[in-house]
């Protein structure tokens, strides 16, 4: 392996680095520097984030700056504001000992009029998000013209973020002679288009194989009920309590809701995502860096370009739908060389997913079985004594109090202080976890043929105390979600009704009320039918009739009413009652 120097990176950019702890090159900067401190050599990169790349391409763009002349001659496109800001920082450390030489990040959220001020004092470096920078362009405000180099910084995710055509009505305005450089984790069809209209002759360095996902990451799932999903990830999150990581959910709603509950239940967890404004989503992130926070719940699209170090988890909540997403999520983790935990919370719908995205990173799955309760227990217990041995005590500060804290405990001996120390410390999770039912864990090659007797025991099942189980005669089939029953019956029933637990069944439902308000709910709702099908609810266990009969339905109306309507507009009517 050849050392910095020997790359041919310059005296005062070395002096910057070795201060800054780098040794030696990873490899993708061994094999991209040598490129971009030559001329008319476009590259196309394939690697993972965490590789080193920003020192790839920022160290020679840097030492190629001619720093007299005051004209932008770097041009760096990433796709989130985040990295953009990384970006820009990193340069700037790099280039500490290269005196006038100026980097400006320009990003949306920020304020345009004093992005413009510095661009009229002159810039050698932007590093900018595409949808500002074209703002700047059509204002006429920054130029391009004596562009040298081009890079592309997670050129896939820029993409998938919708930036396509931004990107190429800013490339069609840099000068063709330039250096272009193209960055990305995977190598979706629409870079290969870009890559040939905009290249010249490239030269592709694959870091690892194509689409493969980093080598140090260990993949794993848990297949569980949906309706476990959440109780999974709390599990998981007791297991390692020392975990610091992100858990991705598939949308907004979705985001918020898991990081209040996450909250309520006493982690220190925040959500990211699009709906919050620029200044919670640094006030967020600025907690998450500083580990105030150990888990940040996210969107995809809110987490592109994370400056974040040490991530020792990704919990994947909800598999995303592509394996570049998989592959940007799990990257988070195990950066700069560092080992880490892809883990998935899966149910059986997700398994062809699963298996898509275990064939495409080259790399598949261990299948988890989630820790029980008494293994959790002595995780944290063990934790907690860990932390005991190594707390540092600062002898002078306390030293003026510890006759009196003697005095208060001498008459405890020593196994009684430790008992009470961990007790204080623990109660909670002891409490928590022996009341507890373990989690079923779902065997994906059995549950179709078990499907019976899971509904079976589904309709058997005990209802917590003080409420009643009642059957509904729709199910998954008909498009009914547990969000949908619930607004189902709060547009049935006057009045406030406390539901519990929700099981969804193929063709019928089963929920739970509150003893109270059962015979209320049971009149009132079989009292309505939506587009033309009579609804029907009874307690659980009665016998039941064939469920979502044809015979009671409109022949007009389909026979999935929640897949035809959004939930606040379906049909439903008041049906008329003979007495």
């Amino acid at each position: 392996m050849k050392t910095f120097e020997e790359l041919g990176i310059a005296e005062p950019i070395l002096k910057a680095i070795r201060e800054m702890g780098y040794e030696m090159p990873m490899p993708v900067q061994e094999e991209v520097i040598p490129l971009l401190l030559g001329n008319d050599n476009d590259v196309i990169a394939l690697a993972q984030t965490g590789t080193g790349k920003t020192a790839a391409y920022g160290l020679p763009v840097l030492q190629k700056t001619l720093v007299p002349q005051t004209v932008t001659q770097t041009l760096i496109l990433c796709p989130t504001r985040e990295l953009c800001l990384q970006i820009a920082g990193d340069l700037s450390d790099y280039s500490k000992y290269l005196n006038g030489l100026r980097v400006l990040p320009v990003y949306g959220g920020s304020s345009i009029e004093s992005q413009i001020k510095t661009l009229s004092k002159g810039v050698h470096i932007i590093v900018a998000t595409p949808g500002r920078l074209l703002d700047l362009m059509n204002r006429k405000k920054v130029k391009l013209n004596d562009i040298q180099n081009v890079i592309l910084d997670e050129a896939d995710e820029m993409l998938n973020m919708g930036f396509s055509e931004s990107i190429q009505v800013i490339l069609a305005e840099v000068p063709s002679s330039r250096n272009m450089l193209l960055f990305s984790a995977t190598m979706p069809q629409e870079i290969a288009r870009i890559t040939k209209r905009y290249m010249h002759n490239p030269v592709e360095i694959v870091i690892g194989r194509k689409n493969e996902g980093n080598e140090n990451i260990r993949h794993i799932y848990y297949m569980v009920h949906a309706r476990d999903k959440y109780l999974a990830l709390k599990r998981i999150v007791d297991f390692y309590p020392n975990i610091y990581g992100i858990v991705f959910c598939r949308t907004r709603k979705e985001t918020q809701e898991i990081a209040d509950q996450l909250i309520k239940d006493g982690y220190n967890a925040d959500a990211l995502h699009g709906e919050l404004s620029q200044t919670q989503r640094d006030y967020v992130m600025q907690k998450f860096r500083v580990r105030n926070l150990q888990l940040l719940v996210a969107t995809d699209v809110a987490s592109r370009g994370l400056d974040v170090d040490d991530l020792s988890h990704v919990i994947h909540y909800g598999l995303p739908d592509e394996t570049e997403h998989y592959t940007h999520r799990s990257g988070r983790t195990a950066r700069a060389g560092k080992t880490g935990l892809s883990i998935a919370i899966c149910h059986v719908r997700e398994k062809k997913k699963l298996q898509n995205i275990g064939k495409n990173i080259s790399k598949p799955f261990e299948k988890g079985v989630l820790p029980t309760g008494k293994a959790i227990c002595e995780k944290q217990l063990f934790n907690l004594v860990d932390q005991i041995e190594k707390v540092k005590v600062d002898e002078k500060e306390i030293v003026s109090l510890m006759p009196s804290v003697f005095h208060r405990l001498e008459w405890l001996e020593k196994e009684d202080i430790i008992k009470r120390l961990i007790s204080m410390e623990f109660n909670r999770m002891i409490d928590y976890y022996r009341d507890a039912d373990e989690i079923e864990m779902v065997d994906e090659a059995s549950s179709r043929k078990n499907g019976q007797k899971e509904r079976s025991n589904t309709r058997s099942r005990k209802p917590e105390e003080g409420y009643k189980r009642l059957s509904l005669n729709f199910g998954k089939a008909n498009g009914l979600f547990a969000n949908h029953l619930i607004e189902l019956v709060n547009r049935c029933v006057p009045g406030k009704v406390p539901i519990g637990r929700i099981d969804l069944q193929e063709n019928v439902s089963y929920f739970e009320v509150k003893d109270s308000v059962a015979q209320r709910v049971i009149s009132q709702m079989n009292s309505y039918e939506v587009d033309g099908s009579v609804i029907h609810v009874q307690y659980a266990g009665e016998k039941e009739g064939k469920p979502n009969d044809r015979r009671n339905r409109s022949k007009k109306n389909s026979d999935k009413p929640w897949r035809q309507h959004q939930p606040e507009r379906a049909g439903y009517k008041k049906r008329n009652r003979r007495w």
